[in-house]
């Protein structure tokens, strides 16, 4: 009964519930073959590569267990970078490296972390633990996106975004989305950031939620 009355006093307001988003608009406006270009980060960033988009610096992609020895090279001239998975989904298996010093590196949260969890992260991601579905996956390694000073004070380590949902060409909705503390400097709703709606017309900021 809660559940039911919550339902309708959300729809009366005109929020819109996950189930009713995807039957009503991802899978009647997506072809379901397109699914796989936009489920694998690496495919989606050649895409906007292709399309003159300019997206982070790929600093290598690792996808066997063999693979993993070749980690130090991949990143012995970077002191940050983000390690993901190419067909993760909200937002877990992101480890954000902030900073390094000698075989020790530092994530955004603060956490200090080997080389050893490290090559083990990347073992679960190519393990599928975070892939959809299960599968094996790979992991990328990118250039870390840096935040202007402008969100320095309404966000924690992280880099802000700015999510716009097309519809047909048009857009129809967007919010700006902050990380916190709890998200572990992630952007991500999934992982506790805070999502502010923003007005289309205007570009001002509207209610947040957590």
């Amino acid at each position: 009964m809660f559940w039911s009355k919550t339902r309708k006093a959300l729809r009366a307001r005109g929020v819109m519930g996950i189930n009713q988003r995807n039957g009503d608009y991802i899978l009647r406006y997506n072809k379901r073959s397109l699914y796989p270009l936009v489920d694998d980060k690496l495919q989606t960033k050649q895409m906007a590569l292709d399309a003159g988009i300019r997206v982070p610096e790929l600093y290598g992609a690792i996808a066997t267990e063999q693979g993993i020895s070749t980690l130090h090279r991949v990143v012995e001239t970077h002191r940050d970078f983000v390690i993901k998975p190419a067909q993760g989904a909200g937002g877990d298996g992101i480890m954000v490296i902030a900073d390094r010093f000698e075989d020790y590196f530092r994530s955004a949260s603060g956490r200090i972390v080997t080389t050893e969890e490290l090559e083990h992260h990347i073992s679960g991601i190519i393990s599928g633990i975070y892939s959809l579905g299960g599968h094996r996956d790979q992991a990328l390694i990118e250039y870390r996106v840096r935040s202007t000073e402008l969100f320095n004070r309404i966000s924690f380590e992280g880099v802000p975004d700015i999510r716009i949902i097309v519809l047909q060409g048009y857009p129809v909705a967007a919010m700006l989305r902050l990380p916190t503390r709890q998200s572990q400097g992630k952007a991500n709703l999934h992982q506790g950031a805070i999502g502010v709606g923003l007005d289309l017309s205007s570009g001002v900021t509207l209610g947040g939620t957590w």
